[in-house]
C-alpha cells in the first residue's frame, strides 16, 4: 500500500508540474515566451531531462540489482537444505529424526516469507525462534564412530552454518536500502521538466491529456522500482518455488 500511495503522489507532482506550469504561462509577459526565451529553457530542460534520464537509470539498476540478490539467496537457502538432507541420509537411519526436524524448520521459514493469508513478511516472524540451532545442537549430541561419519557430520554443520547465515541475512534485507535522496530529486527535477512543457504549450484537452499520459508512463517504473526494491509482499514478489522444490526433495534419499 505505501508503494501504491508513494506511486500515486510522484504522479501528482509531475502532472500537477504540468498544470502549474500551464497556469503560469498565462500572465507571463512576451519577453519572456519569445523564441529565444524558449530555446533557452528547452536547451536547460533537454540537459535536465538527461541527466533524470541517467539517474532513473541508476535507481532502475539499484533495484533490479537487490531482487536478483534477494532471489539468489532464498535459492541458495534451499540447494543448502537439500546438501543437509542428502548429506544426514548418507550418515545413517539415526539422523532420520534430525532430517524431519529441518524439514519442519523449512516449512516455517516458507510460511514466514510467504505466510497464507497473503501480505508482507514479518520481520518479527522471520527472527524469532532457534532456526537451524535446534539442528545443530542434534548434529553435536552425534558420536559418529566412522571418520565416513565424522566427514559426514563436519559436512551437515557446514551445510547447516550456511543456512544460519541465509537467514539473517534475508532478515537484513527486509528494511529497504533503496537510495531516497535520488528519488527525491529525480521526482523534482521531472516536475520542473513537465513544467516547462506545460509553460508554452498549447491549453488544450489533447495537450492535457498527452501530459496526464506521459505522467503515469513515468510514475509507473517509478513505482515498480519501490515493488523491486522490497520483493516480500506486494506487486512484485519473488517465488517460493526455490523452496518449495526443496522441501519437496527432502525425506526422498
Amino acid at each position: 500500500m505505501k508503494d501504491v500511495l508513494i506511486g500515486v503522489g510522484v504522479f501528482a507532482i509531475i502532472f500537477g508540474g504540468a498544470m502549474l506550469g500551464m497556469v503560469l504561462g498565462k500572465g507571463l509577459p512576451d519577453p519572456h515566451i519569445s523564441p529565444e526565451s524558449r530555446d533557452a529553457i528547452r536547451t536547460i530542460m533537454a540537459m535536465l531531462g538527461t541527466l533524470s534520464a541517467v539517474v532513473l537509470g541508476l535507481l532502475t539498476g539499484s533495484s533490479i540489482s537487490s531482487l536478483a540478490e534477494k532471489e539468489s539467496e532464498l535459492r541458495s537457502a534451499g540447494v543448502q537444505f537439500i546438501m543437509l538432507d542428502r548429506t544426514l541420509a548418507e550418515y545413517g537411519p539415526e539422523t532420520a529424526p534430525i532430517r524431519a526436524l529441518a524439514k519442519d524448520l523449512l516449512a516455517q521459514r516458507i510460511h514466514q516469507i510467504w505466510p497464507e493469508e497473503g501480505g508482507a513478511v514479518s520481520l518479527t516472524a522471520l527472527s524469532s525462534g532457534a532456526g537451524i540451532n535446534l539442528v545443530q545442537r542434534e548434529l553435536f549430541a552425534l558420536s559418529p564412530p566412522t571418520e565416513r561419519q565424522q566427514w559426514l557430520r563436519s559436512n551437515a554443520l557446514e551445510n547447516t552454518n550456511t543456512i544460519a547465515e541465509s537467514r539473517w541475512t534475508t532478515v537484513g534485507q527486509i528494511e529497504s536500502r533503496f537510495p531516497w535522496a535520488f528519488f527525491v530529486v529525480v521526482v523534482a527535477w521531472l516536475a520542473l521538466i513537465f513544467a516547462s512543457f506545460g509553460l508554452f504549450a498549447p491549453r488544450n484537452a489533447s495537450v492535457i491529456a498527452a501530459l496526464l499520459v506521459a505522467a503515469i508512463a513515468l510514475a509507473g517504473p517509478i513505482f515498480m522500482m519501490l515493488e523491486m526494491d522490497q520483493p516480500y509482499g506486494g506487486l512484485v514478489k519473488i517465488p517460493s518455488t526455490s523452496l518449495t522444490v526443496a522441501l519437496d526433495q527432502m525425506g526422498r534419499a
